[in-house]
């Protein structure tokens, strides 16, 4: 029986506390383990220790699949890339020239965009994230997927593309046990779904097209990275979020 495995990471970021759930998947037949993003440069010690708290070790690591190529999802790729230099690294296609350094940041040019817009005090905070995100160390993607490819793992898990976020996001839809790895398409506050953080979110209309796009999916456990585990009837959380972002046409007319 394959395993989920909930890396629940607690940190300070910005003066205020934080949590992140990157996922660790147990592949019995294959008998390899695949993490899901990696969090922020650094993290690998933080990484090490939810491992094994499961009581598990990333010395059994084998694949690395991240969703994009956002900070707080690849900052410790090139660090555990390095510890663990069997690892294979695995994106969707347009996102792997970004995570290798080979195309600016997408994150980064929306950043240094703003520069012109903001006041004086407004300007030194996003010249210190500007030189933050120059920071991230690339790491070169070893296996690129595509929309709706399966990867004979975990009882096959399917790629989906779901920009908008970013225009490279993927989710994980683990077949199986029909579970839903988000990433970022969706996160989860005060137990409700939501978009993620819209001024982070490139293209909102293809973020809510991409919510639309899981409904097609029958989805019994959904997992985000901000947010945990959800708890609740996923699909109806789903429709739920259309509305508030894409209400019904009549609804708009009356």
């Amino acid at each position: 029986m394959n395993q989920i495995h909930f890396l629940d990471i607690s940190f300070m970021y910005n003066g205020s506390a934080q949590i992140i759930t990157p996922v660790l998947l147990q592949d019995e037949d294959e008998h390899e383990m695949i993490l899901v993003d990696c969090g922020y440069p650094d993290f690998l010690p933080l990484l090490q220790e939810a491992a094994h708290k499961q009581q598990l070790t990333l010395d059994d690591l084998a694949k690395v699949i991240v969703t994009h190529h956002d900070m707080d999802h690849i900052g410790s790729l090139a660090a555990l890339k390095r510890t663990y230099p069997h690892l294979e690294i695995i994106a969707y296609e347009s996102e792997a020239p970004y995570i290798a350094g080979q195309k600016t940041s997408l994150r980064l040019e929306q950043a240094q965009a703003t520069l012109v817009h903001l006041s004086s005090g407004e300007k030194q905070h996003a010249e210190e994230f500007i030189r933050f995100l120059q920071s991230i160390e690339p790491s070169a993607v070893d296996r690129t997927v595509t929309n709706h490819e399966r990867l004979p793992l975990c009882g096959g898990i399917e790629i989906i593309h779901t920009p908008g976020h970013m225009p490279g996001h993927i989710s994980l839809y683990l077949i199986a046990s029909k579970t839903l790895i988000a990433g970022d398409a969706v996160v989860i506050e005060n137990g409700r779904l939501e978009i993620a953080n819209p001024s982070y979110t490139l293209d909102m209309q293809e973020a809510i097209r991409s919510v639309r796009h899981l409904l097609e999916y029958d989805i019994e456990q959904l997992i985000c990275y901000h947010g945990g585990s959800f708890q609740g009837d996923v699909k109806q959380a789903l429709r739920e979020l259309l509305q508030a972002y894409d209400p019904p046409q009549e609804v708009l007319n009356g």
